[in-house]
């Protein structure tokens, strides 16, 4: 038994199976239609039980490239459950696994990838983003062909980024209604708070007041039910006015003023320095 880690495949593609991988796969086929299966009806947990089941079998793959594609399959459907669960350390776990499958499949000629290997590589950028990763991000960026990075699962996360960079909040607040498969809704939802918070660092140096419909506007929230839990639970110091329907803003704790600076003894103590220096020279 190998002790390789289940993380990369097991043997090169150009080796033959013995018996034992033979049965491994064959009984592998079976727990992937039963993890396709749990994946389709959105059962988390039963999910994560096949997922483990096949991880022991992939332990005695061989390297041929039916046995590699296999596994990239069953690690994609694991980024997809971490995806439902919201589970970011195991999505980043089960991404770095399928990525060395990704890089033994384009060594072969026949086949270099997976149908799913462009909507899992485009989550894994939506995940950068979150994280602000952005080295990272433009590093993946560099390994995609040209026509990989045209697929609406690229694209997607590669025009929000240039969106966050630029400063474009409403085109990156609108992007949930347009987003290339609902796997990549929670990304944008972990987005939209980081945008929401960066508008409101703003909204709330730039006015002493507003009203709570153009707030719940600006911040594109759907009422304004969702600003008020908005900011019992990040923004405290605001006040909701109910009477005349107005958030009024705590103006920020400022740094030092020039009044507050002590010049008068500053000046006194720079020209006893400059006294002393003179007398000693």
């Amino acid at each position: 038994q190998s002790s390789k880690s289940n993380t990369e495949p097991t043997q090169q593609l150009s080796e033959p199976p013995s018996i034992q991988a033979i049965m491994s796969f064959e009984s592998a086929k079976s727990v992937l239609n039963n993890l396709n299966a749990k994946v389709v009806a959105g059962d988390v947990e039963g999910g994560k039980s096949a997922l483990a089941e096949m991880k022991i079998l992939m332990l005695d793959f061989a390297g041929t490239e039916e046995c590699v594609t296999l596994a990239a399959t069953a690690l994609e459907f694991g980024v997809l459950l971490s995806v439902a669960d919201q589970d970011l350390e195991s999505f980043a776990r089960n991404v770095a696994q399928v990525k060395s499958y990704y890089a033994a499949l384009t060594s072969t000629t026949s086949a270099s990838s997976t149908p799913k290997m462009c909507h899992i590589l485009g989550l894994n950028l939506m995940y950068l983003l979150v994280e602000n990763n952005l080295s990272e991000f433009h590093a993946e960026l560099e390994l995609l062909s040209s026509s990989e990075a045209s697929t609406p699962f690229i694209s997607f996360p590669i025009n929000l980024e240039r969106q966050l960079m630029v400063g474009s909040y409403d085109e990156v607040l609108n992007a949930g209604t347009h987003v290339p498969d609902p796997s990549y809704t929670f990304f944008v939802d972990n987005l939209l708070q980081t945008v929401r918070d960066s508008i409101a660092d703003c909204v709330e140096v730039s006015y002493k007041t507003m009203k709570m419909e153009d707030a719940v506007r600006m911040m594109k929230f759907d009422s304004r039910e969702e600003l008020v839990e908005y900011i019992q639970e990040c923004r405290d110091d605001w006040i909701v006015d109910d009477v005349s329907g107005e958030l009024c803003f705590q103006p920020p704790s400022g740094g030092a003023k020039a009044s507050d600076i002590p010049s008068q003894k500053l000046i006194a103590q720079t020209l006893s320095y400059a006294t002393e220096l003179e007398r000693i020279v």
